[in-house]
């Protein structure tokens, strides 16, 4: 399954760059995020809180970057709580400069494992609300263009 959504933050590239690259910035923007732990060059760990307050771990290798305008990020589903939901679970940046700031374009691409095959469409609206709420988070930070 994969998601993409877009929209354009009143920053340049490279400003973009930076907050996205930067793991310990999570909170302010990643919706969900409490803190981030355990931060090298490539690889941390989101701390999440579930809607019962308890709080989820969830381990990301930096997989690709090329400033300013592509980052890829994976979630280590395995031996993790999302491990019987999924399989794979990847996102993407793409930015690029527009008028004004910088398009931001971001993919999830998700491969659903066990009975979530069959609920593919519960996952596309999360995966839509959280990258709609990350867009969100971005023009929070960096301004909407």
């Amino acid at each position: 399954m994969r998601v993409t959504r877009a929209g354009d933050v009143a920053a340049p590239p490279e400003e973009v760059w930076r907050l996205v690259t930067d793991p310990e910035r999570l909170p302010a923007w990643w919706p969900g995020v409490q803190r981030v732990e355990e931060v090298t060059p490539a690889t941390w760990t989101k701390v999440l809180r579930s809607p019962k307050g308890k709080a989820i771990r969830a381990d990301y290798t930096r997989l690709e970057g090329r400033r300013p305008s592509r980052l890829v990020w994976r979630h280590e589903v395995s031996e993790s709580p999302f491990e019987r939901l999924l399989s794979e679970s990847l996102v993407e940046f793409d930015l690029n400069a527009v008028d004004g700031g910088t398009r931001v374009a971001i993919t999830a691409r998700h491969r659903p494992r066990g009975f979530a095959r069959f609920g593919w469409f519960q996952l596309r609206l999360a995966a839509v609300r959280q990258l709609d709420e990350a867009l969100a988070g971005l023009q929070r930070v960096l301004g909407a263009a």
